[in-house]
């Protein structure tokens, strides 16, 4: 089932309400009608998302990103976008033809011209983005590439520890291998050379999450499929009024990643099944890191625009952000029938035109 969201969703919602007679949308419409109405007076929330590289379509997906936080009127966003990043060189073909030689020796030949033009631009492109972070409240990055220019390195870790907040969504956790900071705020990562000596997996036994030292590459995922998302903190403000249980979009279900592992708090978890290609294991997908004296929220949640139309998605995501800004989360309590863990809940996102 799908609804419409949007910064302007006063009036559609209240249309949304006179027209509709499922009681699930009702009870939700009212409670987003109720957040609308009370978080105008209140100062908003300054989001810098930060894109430009990115192993999925961050292309699409930042819009997407835009279209949740203006959806609560509780945030400003802004977006900071990278130099691009070279090329993707072309596959080799898999039969040996004269025709597909020939093809392949053309693409390549065309991605070699268009590579040495990114690198004799990327210098100075590079040196130019210097993204200001304390101008914000909260960083989200949805940004899988490059490795950032030290000053701008330097300067993330200095806004987090100092008290900045930062929100890790989906593969913006496979970025950075190599930096040790930015590995402890984001908890565990995957995919990039990681490994046993990134640090342990994050594993559930006996009800606890503890650090798993076993030998292994960092990084997975299965097929997409739709699958529950498990409350493991009910207590914590980002989970606090959220069904125990509910069932998520389809999605890469990320498994096995690792890191530091430092001041970790799981908030939610799922099984990733064998049968889908996963580990077999109780995965970590939603989680808090402290960071000195920042806050960190980590959404592993968010593959494509498909994942993100995901109620459980989104509504995470702004309790997420709202806490890694303030500490604090303020949204309405979401209740089992609005978030059900036997189907899923889906919300449209009106994009914000260019």
């Amino acid at each position: 089932m799908k609804l419409a969201a949007s910064s302007s969703c006063l009036n559609q919602l209240i249309f949304v309400m006179k027209k509709t007679a499922h009681p699930h949308i009702l009870a939700f419409a009212l409670t987003s009608l109720v957040a609308l109405a009370t978080s105008g007076a209140a100062e908003k929330i300054k989001i810098l998302i930060v894109d430009g590289q990115n192993n999925h379509a961050w292309q699409e997906t930042t819009p997407v990103l835009v279209g949740i936080y203006n959806s609560s009127d509780l945030f400003d966003v802004e977006v900071s976008t990278s130099p691009a990043g070279p090329p993707k060189a072309p596959r080799k073909p898999k039969g040996k033809t004269p025709e597909a030689d020939a093809e392949f020796a053309a693409a390549l030949k065309k991605w070699e011209a268009e590579t040495a033009e990114v690198k004799k631009s990327a210098k100075a492109a590079w040196e130019k983005w210097r993204p200001d972070f304390a101008a914000y409240d909260v960083v989200v990055s949805n940004y899988n590439g490059e490795l950032w220019p030290e000053p701008v390195r330097e300067a993330l870790v200095e806004y987090v520890s100092g008290g900045g907040g930062f929100v890790s969504v989906h593969a913006a956790n496979n970025s950075f291998p190599q930096w040790r900071e930015y590995n402890e705020m984001i908890g565990v990562g995957g995919w990039g050379g990681r490994s046993e000596l990134s640090g342990p997996y994050l594993r559930l036994r006996d009800g606890n999450w503890v650090g798993d030292t076993t030998v292994g590459k960092g990084g997975s995922h299965g097929k997409q499929h739709e699958f529950v998302v498990i409350t493991q903190d009910a207590a914590h403000p980002i989970m606090k009024g959220l069904p125990a249980a509910w069932m998520h979009a389809q999605d890469e279900l990320y498994d096995s990643l690792r890191g530091p592992a430092k001041d970790v708090t799981v908030l939610a978890a799922a099984f990733s099944n064998e049968a889908t290609g996963g580990s077999g294991e109780t995965e970590p997908l939603l989680m808090a890191i402290d960071y000195g004296k920042g806050r960190v929220f980590h959404t592993a949640l968010g593959h494509n625009t498909v994942s993100m139309e995901g109620l459980g998605f989104q509504e995470t995501l702004k309790r997420g952000t709202q806490w890694a800004a303030t500490g604090e989360v303020t949204f309405p309590d979401i209740s089992e029938d609005e978030l059900p863990d036997d189907s899923v809940m889906s919300l449209d996102v009106e994009l914000a035109e260019n």
